[in-house]
């Protein structure tokens, strides 16, 4: 696994990604034990932004005012820096999974896609920061309406949560874009359905790359 200036040879690194009220947090559970009882490694589960301990930063890109969208992508990649630094790299080290709910993918879709910042200064500012690339990439691919449905039954949507229909439908078109470009490491599955139903198609989904990736490994 390697970024600009980072090179990590143990470990694996899995992102799991969607939109909001997709069922990322049920699922990245179950996939933690399912990963856990297939390879036999310790899995630790994290989160972006804010699951290095940077919730300041989490309660001001959720809730916070912030200006504007540049500033809220300068936000998020602080926060990731933080977050690869202080977890994400030291799990990795000690041959852990990582498996991580959110990360580069959703900066893309939401920033570019959804905020209507150009994908060439986006694109430019991660590589610039080396962060490291995921092994591989879950897609929990849904529609923007049902998502929706998922948030409103839930409540208490958050800043980006309540960004409306037309912004959830433009990143949901910009996962499913990112998929399309890079499949060798993004496995996309539909979200619809009930929570073992999801559950039995990401482990379906996951068993070939999984094994081909530990196998390089």
């Amino acid at each position: 696994m390697r970024g600009r200036g980072l090179c990590v040879t143990r470990g694996l690194f899995i992102t799991i990604e969607g939109l909001d009220g997709c069922g990322k947090s049920t699922q990245a559970a179950r996939l933690a034990d399912w990963l856990e009882a297939r390879t036999g490694r310790g899995v630790l589960r994290t989160f972006e932004p804010g699951g290095w301990g940077g919730g300041a930063l989490r309660s001001l890109i959720l809730a916070g005012d912030v200006p504007d969208n540049r500033t809220e992508l300068l936000l998020f990649l602080a926060d990731r820096s933080g977050h690869l630094a202080s977890v994400v790299l030291p799990a990795l080290s000690e041959g852990r999974i990582v498996l991580c709910e959110r990360y580069s993918d959703s900066t893309l879709a939401y920033q570019v896609w959804g905020r209507g910042l150009p994908e060439a200064f986006v694109a430019s500012l991660i590589a610039s920061c080396g962060f490291l690339a995921p092994d591989l990439t879950v897609l929990l691919d849904i529609d923007a309406g049902t998502a929706e449905r998922r948030l409103g039954a839930r409540g208490g949507a958050d800043r980006i949560e309540s960004a409306g229909s037309a912004f959830m439908a433009r990143v949901a078109e910009g996962y499913r874009e990112l998929a399309r470009r890079s499949p060798e490491r993004i496995v996309a599955v539909d979200a619809a359905g009930t929570e073992d139903e999801v559950g039995a198609r990401i482990e379906s989904a996951l068993l070939k790359p999984l094994e081909e990736r530990l196998r390089a490994g």
